[in-house]
């Protein structure tokens, strides 16, 4: 039986910046977009594994939608889908992102298949705090796990998480990041 070990790929040591926008945008700080040397990939099964925390806020009357996903490069290799947010007003509340992803398909078309929670009180049906916890989201939401855009795995590939928010009346900000090969 052979012994597997965790290997740490990239880590953020300071917050990423506090997104408000109604855009997609980087979430990483810009010193932990890490890039995976050519043919990081060595075989199907492989699996990576992308723990993130941070803070968001959503207005009651508009609170939109939030959604994370992992690219390398211009490829989205994990998309958590748009979760709605909660309708009631939250300001400043914990968010917790954790995905795994594995390797599905090797070479100049690999794929990965991602699956995660989301866990936060800005998520719809989150209780208030004085009547139960944060609410957790299965994802990819709302729909079947599948595998995200092909890349080529024997390239470099710059890891990035991003976020995306349909209204400008919020706010999330990153403030722990780690992606680690699980080999």
């Amino acid at each position: 039986m052979s012994q597997g070990y965790v290997e740490l790929i990239s880590e953020g040591q300071l917050d990423g910046s506090a997104l408000t926008a109604a855009a997609r945008a980087s979430a990483t700080p810009v010193q932990a977009r890490k890039v995976l040397a050519p043919n990081f990939f060595r075989y199907v099964g492989q699996q990576l594994r992308l723990r993130a925390t941070g803070r968001i806020s959503n207005v009651v009357t508009t609170p939109g939608t939030a959604r994370f996903d992992l690219a390398f490069g211009s490829s989205v290799v994990f998309d958590g889908g748009a979760v709605p947010l909660n309708v009631v007003a939250k300001t400043n509340v914990n968010w917790i992102l954790d995905v795994l992803l594995t390797l599905k398909t090797i070479g100049s078309s690999a794929t990965l298949l991602g699956q995660g929670v989301w866990i936060s009180e800005a998520v719809v049906g989150s209780p208030l705090p004085s009547a139960g916890g944060s609410g957790v989201i299965t994802l990819p939401y709302n729909t079947a796990p599948v595998v995200g855009a092909s890349f080529d795995s024997g390239a470099s590939q710059l890891a990035d998480l991003f976020f995306t928010q349909t209204v400008a009346t919020g706010s999330m900000t990153l403030h722990q990041f780690s992606l680690e090969s699980l080999n």
